[in-house]
């Protein structure tokens, strides 16, 4: 019977330690894709067999001008390793990538001495003039 106990045990750890096939294809369940129509919006949209999902819809803003530039928003989720599904919303335009998203850092506050000093400048902007 130990024989039987050890010899299931070796197996279980064997099996455990074995590696993790990663190179299988990963299916896509659904997907869809409008454009780009003559104005340059779009959109698309897909879902992955493990639970990947993101969407996407662009526009272009200042059609004509000098500053035309194009305007994404979007998400995306996925489950990570540690079983948390992760959840990023975001805006990309003429002022970058802009992620949000609960698990992402974000910036100190500014301390209140560097603060009243930006608003002391904003509020005097002729003495930040060269001559």
């Amino acid at each position: 019977m130990n024989r039987l106990v050890i010899t299931l045990f070796a197996l279980v750890a064997v099996t455990a330690a074995a590696p993790v096939d990663n190179t299988s294809p990963i299916p896509i369940v659904k997907q869809a894709a409008d454009g780009p129509g003559p104005d340059g919006a779009y959109s698309y949209s897909y879902e992955t067999g493990n639970g990947i999902q993101a969407q996407e819809d662009g526009h272009l803003n200042y059609q004509g001008t000098d500053d035309e530039a194009i305007e994404a928003r979007g998400g995306y989720s996925y489950t990570g390793d540690d079983g948390q599904v992760y959840q990023v919303t975001y805006v990309a335009n003429e002022n970058g990538f802009q992620p949000e998203g609960a698990h992402l850092p974000t910036a100190p506050p500014i301390p209140p001495l560097i603060q009243r000093a930006l608003e002391y400048i904003a509020q005097h902007p002729e003495e930040n003039e060269s001559h």
